[in-house]
């Protein structure tokens, strides 16, 4: 990277947990392009994608109004969820926007793009493929799975993910990889928001191909079902297995207090701090930091996004030797 030119950072996921690093980083200096799973198959997103053969648009929806300036009136319209009807059944008006600006541009990059002038983002949002994709999972008793919603509850480790459709990731995908400084897979669901990512056609071969720091952001809890009881090599390991060994060398991991009302909330509902085996990754550089905000009122347990955000520039610093 040229001392002139903005740092170029790749974020690979879906989810809350994509939205949660572009929220931070567009606060930043730098050029932002989001990797969006398209693999979703419930919810308005599913109704959509069955009903008029679209992308699913729902976590595309959320990273646009990460990216959006202060998250404005528009970005709020984007949000709104119909309630309960005959009709609407519970659509967000995003996703409705989303694809009918799609239908009208004959392109759903193109509608996202338009999405994202009215908006005002900060940054840009890219479908990792043109089409909606199937997971598929074999689970450890040798069951086969089909359907995201169906692999994320399934009860059952996942041993391993595919795609059913042949595909070929968006050639923006690639370029914006290939001219990355850097890449950031995570924080979100391992298998149906990240290693769902990699298994898109030529998503890997960019990746290490790429000079970019590439950094795994850990979650901070396991999540029931998907990831019971897995340890941070659990998550690793997947990954791997997905994406090949050493795909993301550094990985940046939560490390401090964790207010003990949520963690009994959280374990209600069976999700624990994941376990940092860390002697189990002497290949990897963990980078351990605190990266919540212990003054936040937040009910859930998750990354602040401007601690994350001061976090992973600091890391790409140290790497490239920048004072």
């Amino acid at each position: 990277m040229k001392t002139n030119e903005r740092l170029k950072i790749v974020c690979l996921g879906g989810g809350t947990g994509l939205a949660t690093v572009l929220r931070g980083l567009k606060k930043s200096v730098v050029d932002i392009t989001a990797v969006v799973t398209v693999s979703d198959d419930g919810g308005s997103s599913g109704k959509l994608r069955r009903e008029m053969g679209v992308i699913p648009p729902g976590d595309i929806r959320n990273c646009l109004v990460a990216l959006s300036e202060e998250e404005n009136f528009m970005a709020r319209l984007f949000q709104y969820r119909f309630p309960e009807t005959p009709s609407l059944s519970g659509h967000s008006l995003g996703n409705l926007l989303l694809t009918a600006v799609a239908d009208i541009t004959r392109s759903f990059t193109e509608g996202v793009a338009r999405a994202g002038q009215v908006l005002a983002i900060r940054g840009k949002v890219l479908p990792v493929a043109l089409s909606p994709l199937t997971l598929q999972a074999v689970l450890a008793d040798g069951r086969q799975v089909s359907g995201e919603s169906r692999i994320g509850h399934s009860r059952r480790p996942i041993k391993k993910l595919t795609i059913r459709e042949k595909n070929q990731a968006h050639p923006e995908v690639i370029a914006a990889i290939k001219k990355a400084d850097m890449i950031v897979l995570g924080p979100g669901s391992l298998y149906t928001s990240l290693i769902a990512n990699l298994l898109v056609g030529g998503v890997v071969p960019a990746i290490r191909q790429s000079r970019a720091v590439k950094v795994y952001v850990a979650n901070i809890m396991t999540q029931p079902q998907e990831t019971t009881g897995y340890t941070l090599s659990d998550h690793i390991r997947a990954i791997e297995k997905h994406g090949g060994k050493n795909i993301f060398p550094i990985v940046l991991v939560h490390h401090g207090p964790i207010k003990k009302n949520l963690l009994r909330n959280y374990a209600q509902g069976r999700a624990y701090p994941v376990r940092l085996d860390t002697k189990n990754l002497t290949d990897k550089k963990i980078i351990k930091a605190n990266l919540i905000n212990s003054n936040s009122r937040d009910n859930f347990i998750r990354h602040d996004p401007e601690i994350l955000a001061r976090t992973l520039l600091k890391v790409y610093r140290q790497e490239r030797k920048i004072q």
